[in-house]
């Protein structure tokens, strides 16, 4: 009798012990649940890096005379570089970038069409003080389709264009629910090229780190966030901008495809609030570079703020051409 007692004792306790260690578990599965939602963050990075082009971007970073942040990585391998990168830096217009991407999408999902005509009335033509071709060419406003417009916004950066996009997609805050929808948290958009062109200190309400632009940058290398169609479109424009050619391919090889965006502020009592350049970069093996590079809050001129970007460009295409 003692010793069935004591048996069925034992099975008591370990039965308790059991159902103990299952909740336990059961509690580290709820906290991380299977079903959440996907987020862009950057594949396993291998920082194969080292010190010595830390220090070489330090003493680049240093003649901007401001604040400089870097995000790097061969897509393909994920070998990375990071230089405050998680920092938040005005945009200005390379906004257009995520901008252009909300739209397509919208078109993908039926609400709009490429070739639809939309309307730009004179009081939609931004200031003068902005970069505008659509204003300088039809001073009384035009009608064109939202595929030029579109053009207009990525290629030439043409505020006017851009503000068109966002009225037409419900606002700035349609775009900034697009990113967080594609998994993309530290970008912002807020406010319209005119807002920014009233008020300085607008521009700082249009903020990105240099990772989520990254991150952003690989969600439309991959493909996956818009269809190959308006993909490759978006693509071709950010490849054939005119824009700024003494930034990210200042210093690259002669005929080395760049697809990227610009951004740059007025200068202010001597500082630049924003000189920036974003984009994939084809190497020479095949692999693309993804690059995010910003320049905020910079006392040097526009040459030297140039130049820091191409020379930060460079060398890490060497680190990573080297590495391959």
């Amino acid at each position: 009798m003692k010793t069935t007692l004591s048996r069925n004792l034992h099975l008591f306790l370990l039965i308790i012990i059991c159902l103990s260690v299952d909740s336990g578990c059961n509690k580290v599965k709820t906290e991380n649940p299977v079903n959440a939602p996907a987020q862009a963050a950057t594949p396993d990075i291998k920082n194969t890096t080292g010190s010595t082009l830390q220090k070489r971007i330090e003493e680049i970073a240093a003649g901007a005379q401001g604040k400089v942040g870097v995000a790097a990585v061969v897509l393909e391998t994920g070998e990375a570089f990071g230089f405050n990168e998680n920092e938040h830096f005005p945009m200005q217009s390379v906004y257009k970038f995520p901008i252009a991407m909300a739209v397509l999408k919208q078109i993908e999902q039926g609400n709009l069409k490429l070739e639809q005509n939309i309307r730009i009335e004179k009081s939609d033509l931004v200031p003068p003080q902005l970069r505008s071709p659509i204003r300088d060419r039809f001073p009384q406003g035009t009608e064109m389709t939202l595929n030029d417009i579109l053009k207009y916004s990525v290629s030439d950066s043409d505020g006017t264009a851009c503000d068109v996009l966002l009225k037409t997609i419900g606002g700035a805050d349609a775009v900034t629910k697009y990113l967080r929808d594609t998994g993309v948290k530290d970008i912002v958009v807020a406010t319209t090229e005119r807002a920014m062109s009233q008020d300085e200190s607008v521009q700082y309400q249009n903020w990105a780190s240099p990772q989520a632009t990254n991150d952003l940058l690989r969600l439309l290398h991959s493909g996956g966030v818009l269809a190959e169609s308006n993909r490759a479109l978006l693509l071709q424009w950010m490849t054939e901008t005119p824009t700024s050619a003494k930034r990210i391919k200042g210093l690259l090889p002669a005929g080395t495809v760049v697809a990227h965006k610009t951004g740059t502020s007025n200068t202010s009592e001597g500082l630049t609030r924003a000189t920036n350049d974003v984009g994939l970069v084809t190497l020479p093996d095949g692999k693309h570079l993804a690059i995010s590079v910003f320049v905020s809050d910079s006392k040097a001129d526009e040459t030297t703020r140039e130049e820091v970007i191409a020379k930060i460009t460079r060398a890490i295409w060497d680190e990573f051409v080297k590495a391959n």
